[in-house]
């Protein structure tokens, strides 16, 4: 079975509010088996709605819409779907007498615009909303030769859309599907582009293959989604797992993690198993290798502490490094900071980032960010060439930094 979910409303249209029930939704109907083909977002119009509540009966069998069933002018969800499915607006007593009695309950009088929220396309049923005055609607909209839409209509409160879920929509749904399920995992990788570690999955990523595998990049980091359906999670899982030790195995070391893993995550986990300390001095990142690794850590051991600088004096100050201009180097700049970090901190290791380029206008490009690593043996450095979009330098510099901690950890 195959899913549309529509979001509907002027705030959402016009980037006012960000669209949080459509993922939601998207992750209930596949946890039942039913994959979401599209998600669809309309503004409070009556037309625009009805062209999209057509379409989506034509493409999907589930259709799940969210918002537009309050009493103003401009919720217009159910003539919207009374328009679609051609059937007049009725009013449902045992529904009106419910919205009365939730004023009643909370000692307000129901203004007369709200004896629109019971009324109904006929021939649909109401979808209770034991702590709203916004009843559901569901119905089944025929398609001739082909089985019925199930069409749901929810209002877009998420604390009410959700208990309206859980009471009504998944056991319906779960008697249509039977125990189809579908499930996912996700493998995060750094270290290659997202071509490069297409290429070395060689018809992989291919559309129509089972299990299915797609590629996401974000700030450098590459996520790697294994989704397979089956009748069982443990199905899914078994069917996922040749596909998975298969990535692990072509892409190495580039592999970090799975799910919501970060790189510090990472990194923290391998200090931890080796009972190994960290600390950072950081320049150009500001502070976001510190930040990371501290939330990783949950303040253990493995990360005891770090300095953020801004200036060449507030190093000669806090790690006794020597007052020296750039011009003596920014690679040796970057190692004494290392170095000093390690001793001032008693770590096994320090990582440190050196001052961002020096910005001109005949050196538009500049010099690359230096990051060191201290380590008992000594110090390693990395130039970091500031080749990606200026929004993500930062991120990227410090996820660079991260993982040649990461690679050290790991012997390579």
């Amino acid at each position: 079975m195959r899913a549309e979910v529509l979001s509907i409303g002027d705030e959402l249209t016009s980037g006012l509010s960000l669209d949080t029930n459509a993922r939601w939704l998207s992750q209930q109907l596949e946890n039942l088996g039913i994959g979401v083909a599209c998600h669809t977002t309309v503004a409070d119009d009556l037309d625009v709605m009805t062209e999209a509540f057509r379409t989506a009966i034509r493409r999907a069998d589930v259709v799940v819409a969210t918002g537009g069933l309050g009493p103003t002018a401009d919720d217009l969800t159910r003539d919207a779907l009374a328009a679609t499915v051609g059937r007049p607006l009725v009013r449902d007593d045992a529904a009106l007498q419910h919205i009365r009695c939730l004023f009643a309950h909370r000692h307000r009088e129901m203004p007369e615009r709200n004896k629109l929220q019971a009324m109904f396309p006929a021939g649909s049923r109401i979808v209770l909303n034991p702590h709203g005055t916004a009843p559901g609607i569901a119905i089944e909209v025929p398609r001739g030769d082909t089985p019925p839409v199930h069409f749901y209509c929810l209002p877009g409160v998420p604390a009410e859309m959700h208990e309206m879920w859980f009471a009504t929509l998944q056991g319906e749904l779960r008697r249509l599907t039977g125990s189809r399920v579908i499930r996912h995992r996700r493998i995060k990788c750094f270290g290659a582009g997202e071509s490069a570690i297409e290429a070395m999955l060689p018809e992989m990523i291919r559309r129509g293959r089972h299990p299915r595998v797609g590629i996401t990049a974000s700030e450098a980091t590459i996520s790697l989604n294994v989704t397979a359906e089956g009748a069982t999670e443990e199905e899914c899982l078994a069917a996922m797992e040749p596909t998975l030790a298969t990535i692990r195995t072509e892409l190495g070391h580039l592999v970090y993690g799975e799910g919501d893993d970060r790189l510090e995550d990472a990194v923290v986990r391998l200090l931890g198993q080796q009972g190994a300390t960290l600390a950072t001095v950081e320049w150009a990142t500001e502070g976001l290798i510190t930040q990371g690794l501290q939330a990783a850590a949950h303040g253990g051991p493995e990360t005891p502490g770090g300095l953020v600088v801004a200036q060449l004096e507030a190093l000669t100050r806090l790690l006794d490094v020597p007052a020296e201009p750039l011009a003596v180097g920014r690679v040796e700049l970057v190692e004494t900071m290392a170095l000093a970090a390690r001793r001032k901190f008693v770590t096994n290791y320090a990582l440190a980032v050196g001052p961002p380029p020096q910005i001109a206008e005949d050196n538009p490009t500049n010099e690359p960010v230096v990051v060191a690593l201290a380590t008992p043996e000594g110090v390693r450095t990395k130039n970091l060439p500031l080749l990606s979009h200026p929004a993500i330098q930062k991120a990227w510099c410090a996820k660079m930094a991260i993982d040649l901690l990461r690679l050290e950890l790991l012997g390579r």
